[in-house]
């Protein structure tokens, strides 16, 4: 057993959503980076885009600081394993429509439960589709960032559930609650300590209802990190438009004005 697989994953709670979203934002205005830029040192597999999720981006972007932070994750894991980069910057359509398709299937399969106790148990998988200045969801400020973990060859681990799956094994230290784990469970454990400890170690931190979710320079990051402050705030990524609109306005402002 190598040192990440042998530190303990620890159960916290979930956030105060409510509270987060009063975290003040200082926006650093750090560009979003193409993950698949890396060179070989990361995988990048666009999870939502590969599903066919409508508006969903074939790139993963992340901030800079993100980018920067998950090189150094890679590069301190065994040399047998590899990140998988499955999302990172969200636009707020594929938000909206994760949100929406996931309360959809619940009102059907929880018929008698109210719709104030949908959305909060909603919430632990897909955060509410928010575009406020004050309180975006995370993935819209580039500061989150959705993995998993490979062999050498890109064969994805077993992590005890699938990605976005609904259940509570999907709780970051679900498996480390189980007293007796089988063979297959202490593999998911351990595979999910290594991915837990080397993100953690490298600045980030993890929402507790998802192993694959981890954040930095958001309000997550912020909240539990105890940062004062989040650094990142809604963003997107530059279009040709807005460079060329961008590059007009400063144009006009240079241009002499007719007599």
């Amino acid at each position: 057993m190598n040192k990440l697989q042998s530190l303990v994953i620890p159960s916290i709670p979930q956030p105060d959503w409510d509270k987060l979203s009063q975290i003040p934002i200082s926006e650093c205005k750090e560009a979003l980076q193409p993950a698949s830029l890396s060179q070989g040192s990361l995988l990048v597999y666009p999870a939502y885009f590969k599903m066919g999720i409508p508006s969903a981006p074939a790139e993963c972007h992340l901030r800079l600081g993100v980018y920067n932070r998950i090189l150094h994750a890679a590069s301190q894991l065994p040399s047998e394993y590899r990140l998988v980069i499955l999302d990172g910057w969200r636009p707020f359509s594929v938000q909206q429509h994760l949100y929406d398709t996931l309360i959809n299937l619940m009102e059907h399969t929880y018929p008698d439960v109210s719709s104030e106790e949908l959305a909060s148990e909603a919430r632990n998988l897909v955060s509410p589709p928010s575009t406020l200045t004050s309180a975006p969801s995370p993935h819209l400020t580039g500061g989150s960032i959705d993995l998993t973990l490979a062999d050498e060859s890109g064969r994805l681990l077993d992590m005890g559930t699938l990605f976005d799956e609904a259940s509570p094994l999907s709780y970051t230290a679900s498996l480390e609650n189980i007293e007796t784990l089988s063979h297959q469970q202490k593999t998911a454990r351990d595979n999910r300590r290594i991915l837990y400890n080397v993100m953690i170690n490298a600045g980030f931190t993890n929402l507790p209802s998802e192993w694959w979710h981890f954040d930095f320079g958001n309000q997550l990051w912020a909240w539990y990190s105890g940062n004062q402050q989040a650094i990142y705030g809604a963003t997107h990524p530059g279009s040709l438009e807005c460079l060329w609109q961008e590059q007009l306005l400063k144009s006009s402002r240079l241009r002499p004005s007719s007599p």
